[in-house]
């Protein structure tokens, strides 16, 4: 189906060229004055620019840069700037920055982020994140964005299967979070895929949020605002913070978002140790932090933690926030200087911060078409090759959960096809939320019917919610098809921001519809399931006349034609479950209750596939093929490691009178010098090509005591044709890979055994200090 694909493209890009105006930019060479000022000055250090640009202003112009939506200050010809612009998985109109009312009517919509991780293909992360760097710059160009900053991605941890914003991340795993996180910001920033290269400018401008342990919306009356994160600091240490380090260190992201949440008592926009010490101290940030929305008005009006509008903004400009997305800084910051509770210093820090980062965008040098990414034009935005993308990431996300009796792939030859459930023909479900107007619109109702010309579509339930709905008519159609596809699942009704899950199951009479129809086909059917969190299909899974189940998250604009390419062979499915799908009993844990580790004398079964001891539903990193995959360790460089080769190094013991030494005290060096390789091993058994993702694991020889049960810590895709064999690399860095945080915090290095898993087959490998 490709060729017809591609052949469509040209008739779906709705936007027309030309008619465009230029973008806002300061420093006009034609402008006399500019020449007098040294912000406009490109030879020198942007430090020096911004300083020279924050001394020219007044307090009052001061105040009004300190919000997202800043005003122009003409008498230095300096434009107004949109600070809030959304680009979660293409470029969206949630935010003021962007608008799709002019010229561009659209832009690229990629799957939501938890199906993009599925594939565990961080290359494929990168892509999207270029292509959607790209297409913010070719807007910005055309003059239809007022600002290039965008607030993705989206780095919490998928803590709670109810969570309703958990679709918009990567999923559960901490190593996974961060690996997204540098590969989709060098993306966007418009560094190379190992990064190192970017040199000043931004394509455009990539933001970490939201720190930190924010993972909860609205659950039987918790909200967000009001919710206080009790975290441990070894959870903090091993599971909240690692992929916001990684962001930040790693993929150099510009920007930071402050959560609306307290962590431990604290506002985490209020909190010094969590903006300054960590994020600028210890992980060297050198962007600009912003509030979420209104962030700032809670600490003072809903959590009652500041006991005056000034007291919020003294107590965030001094803990290093610097942008305030919403009016209270604009409302409050001047009284706040004047009664002498802020120091006009602290004011002056944030605008340094501020306008460094509009000058890495190039909007302080001039006419910015002969600049970098200048000549980026509108031929970038819904352009074919990002439509092919979006494509590839649906085909490489979706998840073949279930395959009886090689039920799957269904043969293009069949006479009779019956499409049923509320997600079938629905566009707006495929692209989940934060999402703009896609360039294309292809559901999988429309898709499956380019297959089988005899197809017949029931909705089965009137929505998603399925309160209402025609099960015996759907079941007069699936008697009389060959075979029968039930696209059902979840919607932005049932899990988006401000609203979580109460429970796991199917919303209303679904599950009903899916037993009927399955109890009157003539074969088989086979259940797609589109939903961004979890949901317990336990009846679907032992049910022998429900032979095949796909998860198809939310897929994109181009999730209808993946499915259907999948659905009949044409691709052969190798995504992987990001989460754990954990069993509708998993609802009697508070979801406000944060600890990541089991309590077995609390009858608290920890979360994640790490920590989680009870049963599931399909395991985190589940996902069947249309081929059978075998591994083995073919070669690992090292088998015993060899710590303390320094009488200044000190060992201590653990309670259990294990060994062990902080990482922080081994050293980079000696850190770096103990990098190994692993080669794995890895056949195609079937008959089919097909591109796998091969997950590593590490498991530490003695349980408990905090430890995790695995912790991932590689994973590579390999492409390969049936009964073909090939060979990948993994480099493991022991301090990063076979270390833990212990109770304090602290990530430590036992002496002893740990083990290399992947697939069936394990390597040990022995620390000795």
């Amino acid at each position: 189906m490709m060729l017809s694909f591609v052949s469509l493209l040209s008739f779906t890009l709705l936007f027309i060229h030309g008619g465009s105006t230029q973008p806002p930019f300061a420093c006009d060479s034609s402008n006399p004055e500019t020449k007098n000022y040294l912000f406009c000055q490109t030879e020198l250090p942007i430090t020096q620019r911004a300083r020279d640009l924050v001394s020219r202003l007044t307090l009052d112009e001061k105040i009004s840069q300190l919000v997202n939506s800043a005003p122009a200050i003409p008498r230095l010809g300096i434009p107004a700037y949109e600070w809030w612009s959304e680009a979660l998985h293409g470029v969206s109109n949630v935010g003021p920055g962007v608008k799709f009312d002019g010229t561009i009517k659209a832009a690229t919509s990629f799957p939501q982020v938890i199906l993009t991780a599925a594939s565990f293909d961080p290359y494929q992360w990168y892509r999207i994140g270029q292509a959607i760097g790209r297409e913010a710059r070719a807007m910005y160009n055309a003059g239809e964005a007022n600002g290039m900053t965008f607030w993705a991605p989206n780095i919490n941890i998928f803590r709670d299967p109810r969570w309703g914003r958990g679709q918009e991340t990567p999923g559960e795993d901490p190593f996974v979070v961060g690996k997204y996180a540098v590969s989709y910001v060098r993306g966007v920033q418009g560094d190379t895929f190992q990064g190192g290269k970017l040199h000043g400018h931004l394509q455009a401008s990539a933001c970490c949020k939201h720190f930190t342990a924010y993972d909860l919306d609205n659950w039987k009356g918790t909200n967000r605002f009001l919710f206080d994160a009790r975290v441990t600091v070894q959870d903090l240490a091993d599971t909240y913070q690692p992929p916001f380090e990684k962001c930040v260190r790693d993929g150099r992201a510009s920007g930071v978002m402050c959560a609306y949440n307290r962590v431990n008592g604290v506002p985490s926009c209020a909190d010094s140790s969590l903006l300054f010490k960590t994020v600028r101290g210890e992980w060297d940030f050198k962007g600009y932090v912003t509030s979420d929305c209104d962030a700032v008005a809670i600490i003072h009006n809903d959590q009652g933690y500041a006991k005056a509008p000034e007291d919020a903004v003294v107590d965030v400009l001094k803990a290093g926030m610097d942008l305030n997305c919403g009016s209270y800084l604009q409302n409050y910051t001047k009284s706040a200087v004047l009664q002498k509770k802020l120091p006009e210093s602290q004011v002056d820090r944030a605008l340094h911060n501020l306008f460094a980062v509009r000058m890495r965008l190039g909007l302080f040098n001039g006419n910015p078409v002969p600049n970098p990414y200048g000549n980026i034009g509108m031929d970038q935005i819904c352009s074919p090759e990002h439509q092919i993308l979006a494509l590839e990431a649906a085909r490489n996300g979706i998840v073949l959960l279930k395959n009886d009796a090689k039920l799957l792939p269904l043969p293009k030859s069949t006479m009779s096809l019956a499409v049923i459930g509320p997600n079938a023909n629905s566009p707006q479900t495929l692209i989940g939320n934060y999402a703009g107007p896609p360039c294309k619109s292809v559901t999988p109702l429309q898709a499956l019917e380019s297959y089988i010309k005899n197809t017949v579509y029931h909705p089965g339930c009137d929505t998603v919610s399925c309160s209402t709905g025609a099960i015996d008519k759907a079941v007069d159609i699936a008697k009389r098809a060959d075979y029968v596809v039930l696209i059902m699942g979840l919607d932005q009704t049932e899990e988006r921001e401000a609203l979580d899950r109460v429970d796991l199951f199917l919303p209303g009479r679904q599950q009903e519809l899916i037993v009927s129809v399955a109890k009157a086909a003539k074969r088989p059917v086979v259940l797609v399931l589109l939903s961004g969190g979890p949901i317990d299909i336990s009846f679907a899974k032992d049910d022998p006349r429900i032979g095949g189940i796909f998860w198809a998250g939310y897929p994109g604009e181009g999730g209808g034609n993946a499915l259907a390419e999948v659905i009949f062979g044409d691709h052969n499915p190798g995504g992987r479950l990001p989460v754990t799908w954990y069993p509708q009993d998993f609802t009697k844990v508070p979801m406000t209750d944060m600890r990541m580790r089991p309590e077995s004398s609390l009858d608290y079964p920890g979360r994640t596939y790490r920590f989680y001891k009870g049963d599931t539903v399909f395991e985190f990193g589940y996902g069947l093929s249309y081929s059978k995959y075998s591994y083995s360790f073919t070669r690992v460089s090292q088998n015993n490691l060899y710590l303390n080769h320094s009488s200044s190094l000190h060992t201590k013991e653990t309670s259990e009178s294990v060994r062990y030494m902080l990482v922080s005290e081994v050293g980079a060096e000696i850190c770096d010098e103990r990098k190994f390789t692993v080669h794995v091993g890895v056949k195609n058994n079937g008959e089919l090509a097909g591109k796998h993702p091969v997950l590593l694991y590490v498991r530490h020889g003695n349980h408990g005591n905090g430890r995790p049960k695995k912790q991932l810590i590689g994973f590579r895709s390999v492409i390969l044709s049936g009964g073909e064999m090939g060979e990948i690399q993994f480099e493991v860095s022991p301090c990063e890979h076979l270390s833990r945080a212990n109770e304090y915090g602290l990530m430590v290095m036992e002496e002893g055994r740990h083990f290399l898993v992947v697939g069936d087959d394990k390597h040990p490998i022995t620390i000795i200090i």
